[in-house]
Order: structure tokens, then sequence, then C-alpha cells
């Protein structure tokens, strides 16, 4: 919109009277202008007034904070219809008309700029409001919040200044709040603030009324680019070009005696979600003494007992809103000797678990449908809901903040180490692993442990990863902290807190507090059950989960898995009683040597394969090959040379020597310059086709033990890493001889599929030819992210990613949010070519990404067949995955 109409050359219409409005102009008049024009439009008790538009703010930025012609003009004519309709007149010395002037811009943004109240007093009207209401002591009450207001708000004069002049006056008067300062002190008040006024603006406080309004307006105007706007808007993904409305007011006191007062209402109470009236009332007040904290408001439930009339029409009130919006609302309302006025009303805020309970009851009150309920659950909150959370009703000693890795809240004693976690969990005690970073050798103590702080990493280093499919918080990344395992403390900021010292981490926020805290414990109510059970009802991507034990399977199908979307048996190698056989294959010399060792993990895998696949009874399971390069299993070549160096050191010799010699040289062999881009993945089953011959075999092994005790088992077996054709066929054979040896020795037939992770861009450029010999893929979108941008995952996050994100260069960490142009562009690549070489193409996501919701819908929109994530984020998946399907037929629906 311009100033002028481009086609009639007509100014601009910037105001619009309240019963001009409505809630459907939302982007034009604000949250709080459409709030208070729909309730004018539907007859409730508002105080008439205006809203001068987003637009007319838009101008006044865009124009270097100048007016848009025709706006005073506007403004004025309003006022003037405002006279009018009070028979007040603004600025008038013996009947004044009084306004208040608030922000409102679409989307709420409290906090952003306090409200002016009052406006329109000066020197010589307050004694004509004092006249007028036969109470010079709320005349004098009202002047002295005016000048207050506006100083702090609109002049940015320190709040403190005026505080502390209340304060001193507070005591002078032998009183203990400003409610009982007398007519007397309260006229010094006035004379004091109009001092600090001119000493901190050099001028006097304006006693024209229309300036006082234009000021007004201004500040509004400018407050839309203030820090903790911009601030805010960051935070909630705000759009920085909206602009705010002003809405502009006739004034009613709740400060006029005992009889008035002023109050917030929630139609529902917003932690729970009961149906209850639920909010604060605070007699003889205005709005700014409730939200102050200077005197104590009273639980609204008390007005029934002192003033059971105006309770019961308030609650009317607040029925027929929630009726009339289909939604929870927070209501501020005034009562002026004994009349109540409603002054604003919006979708009430509310807790995660209120939000669900709403939603569910809405629907069964029927003032909403299914649908409507999962769009009015958020997929963060029901990922709030799953883990435990810290009890924010107590003081907690915050010692550093590092990356919310994987949400939740735990409480243990520090330990240092993964076996020494092992050991004490074993023992049941509360144990938190605090390291540098975490490697594979960690992860019996991670299974152990509570939760896991480390110095190093991000969202998707090793230790989130785990956590996360672990169900355990983690907070990564905090480079507060230095960890000296061999010294036996951490340290921060000159702290060293010791091994076996009580900490809790808040894997939500960030955040490393000292010492024991309250935790609230996670429930899955049943209203989120018939939630998720509506979201089954309306999705078309199916919510598959990453498990890598029957544990694992075991938290996915309860959470409502409907397959298993990728199981790492590498990781399963990890356990204690395996990794020595592990890292005795893997230096063997010999494919016979390997064979043997091969042959003695043969047993564990079977039997991990047989746990899950019997858990996910009737649904695909989905095992990809051996991945990580072959070094991570070994010791550190760093630690061996040491060890070789101290025993030199003492003049010993011997097999003890001779071994590591041994070692050291074996881990030579196997070092690279890029371990992730070398000999890993397929790359490894070609080059040691025995160690995926085990594999396989265990797979097939128990699969065809399952089926022939009756068992529904659909085993897929997925080859990691693939870039050509070529690979994904030679690595097909060795599986296709290896499955049909095991069911002819079995006796028994499978149905079994064989497909490959798109996890390199050639694979997804040439997924055409490689769906030729796959049946199905899978896109492991952390490697593949890793690949498209060059970045090292873990350095990126930690060092330049953050810096990206500020500059803007980066909207979203590509680590955690699907990149729409690169990555998810090489993903449609994929799908369309695959399907057009296979029509029945199974296709999935099973990286990091499968269980954020703005990237979950990016995976609805390219026609993927599921997304699979950790086993405690499906519920979150199921909401994503049905909203992504609503907001599609919302679009389709609006495009018809």
């Amino acid at each position: 919109m311009s100033q002028q109409d481009a086609v009639s050359g007509q100014v601009v219409k910037w105001v619009y009277k309240f019963e001009e409005g409505s809630a459907a102009m939302r982007d034009m008049l604000g949250g709080k202008g459409a709030g208070v024009a729909e309730m004018t439009r539907v007859g409730l008790p508002v105080p008439p007034g205006f809203t001068i538009i987003t637009e007319a703010c838009r101008a006044y930025l865009a124009q270097g904070e100048r007016f848009p012609d025709g706006l005073k003009d506007q403004v004025v004519q309003s006022m003037k219809e405002l006279e009018k309709k009070t028979g007040k007149i603004f600025g008038d010395p013996t009947n004044p008309l009084l306004v208040s002037v608030r922000s409102g811009a679409k989307f709420s943004m409290p906090g952003m700029m306090d409200t002016i109240l009052n406006l329109g007093l000066n020197d010589l009207n307050w004694k004509g409001l004092a006249t007028q209401t036969q109470n010079e002591r709320f005349a004098l009450d009202a002047y002295r919040r005016f000048i207050q207001m506006f100083g702090k708000t609109v002049m940015g004069i320190p709040g403190d200044k005026f505080e502390e002049a209340l304060r001193a006056a507070i005591e002078e008067n032998s009183v203990d709040s400003e409610a009982k300062l007398p007519a007397s002190a309260l006229e010094k008040v006035v004379e004091k603030f109009k001092a600090i006024y001119r000493a901190e603006t050099g001028s006097e406080f304006p006693q024209d009324v229309w300036v006082q309004l234009y000021l007004a307006i201004e500040a509004v105007f400018k407050s839309w680019n203030n820090k903790r706007a911009i601030d805010y808007r960051n935070l909630y993904g705000i759009p920085h070009d909206l602009g705010t409305a002003v809405n502009v007011q006739v004034m009613v006191f709740g400060n006029m005696g005992e009889d008035s007062g002023t109050g917030v209402a929630f139609t529902r109470d917003p932690n729970t979600g009961e149906k209850v009236l639920y909010g604060e009332y605070l007699p003889n007040a205005q709005g700014e003494d409730v939200v102050s904290g200077t005197r104590t408001p009273l639980p609204i439930q008390e007005l029934e007992s002192t003033n059971k009339e105006l309770y019961v029409q308030l609650k009317e009130i607040a029925q027929r809103l929630e009726r009339h919006y289909k939604d929870m609302q927070d209501i501020e309302f005034t009562v002026e000797r004994g009349k109540l006025y409603l002054l604003q009303t919006r979708s009430a805020k509310r807790t995660a678990q209120a939000a669900v309970k709403i939603a569910v009851d809405m629907v069964r009150e029927g003032l909403i449908d299914k649908k409507e309920a999962i769009l009015r659950v958020e997929p963060e909150q029901v990922e709030q809901l799953l883990h435990w959370q810290i009890d924010r009703s107590q003081p907690v000693n915050v010692i550093a903040r590092g990356v919310a890795a994987s949400p939740g809240a735990a409480t243990g004693k520090v330990v240092l180490d993964a076996d020494t976690a092992e050991r004490m969990g074993k023992d049941g005690e509360a144990v938190i692993l605090v390291r540098p970073e975490t490697n594979p050798d960690d992860v019996h103590g991670i299974i152990a442990a509570k939760g896991v702080l480390t110095a190093r990493g991000g969202k998707t280093s090793h230790a989130a990863v785990v956590t996360r499919g672990l169900g355990k918080p983690c907070v990564t990344g905090c480079e507060a902290i230095a960890v000296y395992p061999d010294k036996g403390f951490f340290e921060v900021d000159g702290q060293q807190i010791h091994q076996g010292e009580v900490i809790t981490i808040d894997g939500t926020t960030g955040e490393v507090i000292l010492g024991e805290v309250s935790l609230v414990e996670p429930k899955l109510s049943s209203e989120l059950q018939d939630l998720l059970l509506w979201a089954d009802e309306i999705k078309k991507l199916e919510v598959w989960a990453n498990a890598d034990y029957p544990r694992d399977a075991k938290v996915a199908r309860d959470y409502g898995a409907r397959g298993i979307g990728l199981c790492r048996t590498e990781h399963m190698f990890m356990e204690q009683d395996r990794l020595p056989i592990v890292q005795k294959m893997i230096l063997s010399e010999t494919r016979d040597e390997r064979e043997k060792y091969l042959a003695q993990l043969l047993p564990f895998q079977r039997e991990d394969f047989k746990g899950i696949l019997s858990i996910m009874e009737g649904l695909p399971v989905v095992i990809r090959l051996i991945d990580p390069p072959l070094h991570e299993f070994l010791p550190s070549w760093e630690e061996t040379v040491e060890k070789i160096a101290q025993l030199k050191a003492e003049g010993k010799t011997g097999p003890e020597l001779e071994e590591l010699e041994q070692l050291k040289q074996r881990i030579e062999s196997m070092r690279e310059f890029n371990p992730m881009l070398g000999l890993r993945g397929c790359r490894l089953g070609l080059l040691y086709p025995e160690i995926i011959e085990m594999q396989v075999r265990a797979i097939m092994e128990a699969s065809c033990e399952l089926k022939a005790s009756g068992h529904d088992v659909r085993p897929e077996i997925m080859v990691p890493l693939v870039g050509t054709r070529g690979e994904m066929e030679e690595s097909r054979k060795i599986i296709q001889n290896v499955a049909e040896k095991v069911m002819d020795e079995k006796g028994v037939r499978v149905e079994y599929k064989i497909g490959t992770m798109i996890e390199v861009p050639r694979a997804a450029l040439t997924a055409g030819e490689i769906a030729k010999a796959a049946e199905f893929f899978s896109f492991g979108t952390n490697d593949l992210t890793q690949t498209t941008f060059g970045y090292s995952r873990d350095d990126a996050e930690g060092k330049f990613i953050p810096r990206y994100l500020d500059l803007g260069i980066l909207s979203d960490n590509p680590f955690e949010t699907l990149d729409p142009d690169g990555v998810a562009r090489l993903m449609r690549i994929a799908v369309q070519e695959g399907k057009a070489t296979r029509p029945n193409l199974e296709v999935g996501i099973c990286g990091e990404h499968g269980g954020d919701p703005r990237s979950i819908y990016q995976c609805h929109h390219m026609g993927l067949n599921y997304v699979s994530c950790s086993p405690y984020r499906v519920p979150v998946a199921r909401i994503a995955v049905a909203r992504a399907a609503i907001e599609e037929q919302k679009s389709v629906a609006m495009t018809a």
C-alpha cells in the first residue's frame, strides 16, 4: 500500500474506528486492534477508540521517521468523533477526554513497549478531572502515572528515577504502597516527577495534549525497531517488515475507589487446561499495577464473594468470547465504579500440557474439529511433554550454558569417564557423564548415565545423536567448561567441580546447574494419546523410528512407530562384551583370522535382530550394514604411542611391548587423512565382504527362525554410502548370495528388500541408475548435508555456523533443518528419478532431520513414504506429519 491509492489518487485510510474493523483484519489492525474491533462488533462493553494501521508504521519508518501524509488529519478527525461519543473534550480544562495509547503488532510481542495511560492530562485539567469525579486523590494519581509512563516510554527516562521518588514518598508518609498516599503527597510526587522529566530531557513536561498524542504515536512506531523487539522477533521467527499498529482508546479507570479495579482473566487454566475461569483482580488499580508486582493481586475467584454480579457477568462474557473465537482467550478488563469494560482479548499463551488438553476438550465440546485440534498443538509442545523438565518454580544456580542437544533434564553425580559411569550406574547411582567430547568408546557410559555434558560438539555430534536415540538429556559445546578427566574435575570460571559432586543439566535450554533441583516427571496423558490417534487418521507420511537395540524398538512401538527406518548395526559392536572381539577382528591380517572373530560376533547380532524383528512384528525393519571407518573401534593412536613410550622409559620389554608395537603398526596402516570420506560404508563391505556376509547371515538367520515359529518379519537390508550403480549391484550380489544360502539351510522363505542410504550427492544425482539395483532409498541427511555443503558437522557447529546465523549467511542450521535449496533439492531429484525407474520405490529419511517438524514438512511435499526419527521423538513426528497433511489440504482448497 502506498500513501496514495494508485488508481484513485485518494489519500490512504490510515485510521479505522473500532466499529469499522474485525478479527479478519489482523494484518492491518494488529492483534490488539483486531481484538477490540471484533469485541465492539459483537456488542461487548469496549471503550471506544481507533487503530492506526500497521502500514502507517512502515511508511513512517521508511521515510525517515516522518508521519505519512494525511495521518495527522485522520487522527484529529478520529479524536473529534471520540469527543462526540463521550461528551468530553480532548485537552478541556473542566471535562477532559483522556486516552490510552498501545502498540499492537500482528503477532503478540509482550514487552515490546509499555502502555501509556491517562494521556491528555496537564497542569490545568487534572483539576477538572478531580472536580468531575469528585476525587482529587484519583486525579493526582492519574497525572503522576501519566508523567511516569510518558517519561519512561516516550522519552526514554530510566524508570528507576521515578520509582525512587515514589518509594521516598511512601516512606515519608509511613504507608506501605502508593495506593495509600494521600492527595497532598501525590501533588508533591507530581511536581517531583516533572522535575525529573525536566532534568532528564532538558525541557518541561508537555502541556499541549496534541503534542503528547503525536509523541506517543511516534514512540509506538519507533518501538518496532528497538533492540528488545528485534531480539523477540528473531527468537520467534517473526518477520521484521510487518510494523506495529497503534491503538488509541478512551480511558476507563480502575483506580477510582474500591468499587473499581483491573484484572486479567483466562477462559481456562493456562497451566493445566482445566475449564475454569482463571486470573487475577486488583481493586482500586490500573493495569500496570498488576504487571509491576508492587501490589499482590487477588485470585479472580474472590470476586465471586465480593461482587458476585460482576463475577457472573465476567464469566458469561469469557464463555461468550471463547465460543466466538473457538479458542481459549486472555482477557484484560477494567471495572470503573462497578461497570465492566473489556480492553483486550487474544488467544491465550498456555503450557504444553494445557495446549493438548484444551485442543482435545474443544473437539469433544464441538467447538473445533480434529484437524484444528492438531493445528493448535505445536510439535515442540509435544516434545516438552515427553521429557523430564526442571521445576522452574524453584531457584537454580546456573554455572554454564552450552548447546541444547537433546531435550529433558537430569540430575546426577559428575563422572568423567565411561567405565566409572557404567559401574556407578549399575550400582543404581544417578550420574552425569562429563567429557571433553564423546566417541564410540563412551557408549556404555552414556547408556548408564542419566545425561551427558560435553565441552565440544553440536546438536548432531556423537553425544547428541546417541543421547537423543536413548531419550537422555544432553548439553554439548559447553565451551565455558574445561574438562580434566585425569585430574578428576571440570572447571568453570575458576571453580572446580569434582567427580562425585552433583550437577543438573537441562538439554532443553542448554543450562548446566550446580546441585540437585526438582524435576517434573513426563506423562503421556489420555488427551495426548487421543490427539496422536487423530493425527494418524489424517497423515500421509508414516512415522518410523531409528532403533539400534530391542529396547529402542520397544519404546518406538509403544510411541506408535510404524516401522524401524534405521538400525545401525555398528552400534551393536560397541557394547563392552563385544568391543574386544571387534578390535581383534579389525586387527586381523587375513580373511581366515577375521572370520574366526566374526563367527564370535554372529550370535550377538542374531539375537539383537531377533529382538528387534519380533518386537516390530508385522512392520518393516531397515537394517543398515556396518558404516563408520574401522579405526573408530580401535584404541587411540596417540594413547598407544604414549603407553609404548612409558614402557620404554621404565625399561620394560617383552610380550606387552611387542603387542603394543604391533597394535601401533596396525592402527598406522589404517589411518586416513579424511576417515569420513575414506574406507567406510559399502567400500568397507566390498573390500572385506566377510564382514557384511556375517551381518546378512545374522539378519536372515534371525528372520528365518522367527518366521518358522509363526512371526511376521519384514527385514530390509540397507547398503550405506553408495555412490555408483556398480557399488550397489556388487553389494546386492553379496547380500543375495548369503540370504539365499541361509534360507536354503533353514528351509524357510522370508520376504526381504535390499536398498541403499542416499548420503552423497552423486547418489542423488544418479538415483535413476542406482534404483535399478535398489528396492528402497533412505536419505541419510546428516552425511548428505556434510557432503553437499562440504562442512565437517562437529567443526562447523562448534566454530562458524553460529556466526553464519548471526550474519544471515545461513537462515537455519542445516544440520537441524533441511537446507531447502541444496540438500532438499538433491532429495527431490533422487525421488523423482528413482521412482521413474522403479515406480514402487520405497523412500524415507533416517537422518536427524526425520524428527524436525520443518524438515518433515519438506519431506511431505517431496512425496516420501516415511520419516524415521529417535524413538522418543515419534509422538512429535506424528503430530508434524499430520499438520503437514492438513496445511497441504488447506493450501489446495484456497487455490481451488
